[in-house]
């Protein structure tokens, strides 16, 4: 049996879930996209209600597919995690994502970057981040009664919303979670791991060798003339043990 589909109706509307552009210029804005995004989708890690994504489109008006953007980050808290083809706002209780990022790259123009700012004015973002790693510098818009409001200092600036903090070292802008971990690269990440299971390794082999040493020492005591008791006692042994290792 052969089926055909049939095509849209002039009635349906078609969100696409692409435009078919690249999701960064270069591999400096594609780093920081994967890091803020991963960082935060790692912070709300135990909320099911926390929605993360990068680079994804968000459509937020039914009907109209020509109103869209797709902020390289965006946070959407009360709506839960999972997959999307697009964030329809109609099918996600009407919520609008609360913080969005855009990481400037040099295909960015501005009026590009105004446009940007209009959109998420318009639709209710909450704040707003916008940073340039080439020139080092981040500004931010945090919404009043009146629309967003430029925030005036953004060094050591904490979300209202994330509870992040935004800092500088000599290598740039910083991200910091609120229990004062900086935001980590995938590649720090693995190394931490790695640390961490050779420490662990570590710390078996030397409680190992402890307790052979332990075990080890107990012929050696009872040839003494120790008893089996003073022996348990001096090795921190229970008598069983004491018995069983001397067989």
């Amino acid at each position: 049996m052969v089926s055909q589909l049939q095509p849209p109706t002039s009635s349906e509307v078609i969100y696409p879930d692409s435009d078919g552009q690249p999701m960064a210029n270069n591999t400096t804005q594609f780093r920081w996209i994967v890091v803020i995004q991963q960082n935060l989708d790692w912070l709300f890690a135990d909320d099911p209600n926390v929605f993360v994504a990068g680079d994804l489109f968000w459509y937020p008006v039914q009907g109209k597919s020509n109103i869209v953007n797709a902020p390289d980050v965006m946070v959407v808290l009360g709506r839960p995690k999972g997959d999307r083809g697009s964030y329809q706002q109609w099918r996600e209780e009407d919520i609008a994502p609360q913080v969005v990022f855009e990481i400037i790259s040099p295909g960015n123009s501005q009026e590009e970057m105004e446009k940007k700012l209009l959109f998420y004015d318009r639709y209710e973002v909450a704040e707003y981040y916008i940073y340039d790693p080439e020139r080092n510098q981040l500004r931010g818009w945090l919404r009043s009664e009146e629309g967003l409001d430029v925030i005036p200092q953004m060094v050591d600036w904490v979300s209202p919303q994330l509870g992040i903090r935004f800092a500088w070292s000599e290598e740039g802008l910083e991200l910091y979670r609120p229990n004062g971990e900086r935001f980590l690269t995938y590649t720090e990440i693995s190394q931490r791991l790695e640390e961490q299971q050779q420490q662990l390794e570590e710390e078996r082999q030397r409680a190992e060798q402890a307790e052979q040493a332990r075990r080890d020492a107990i012929p050696r005591l009872l040839g003494m003339g120790l008893s089996v008791e003073q022996v348990a006692e001096a090795l921190g042994l229970s008598m069983d043990e004491v018995q069983a290792s001397n067989l």
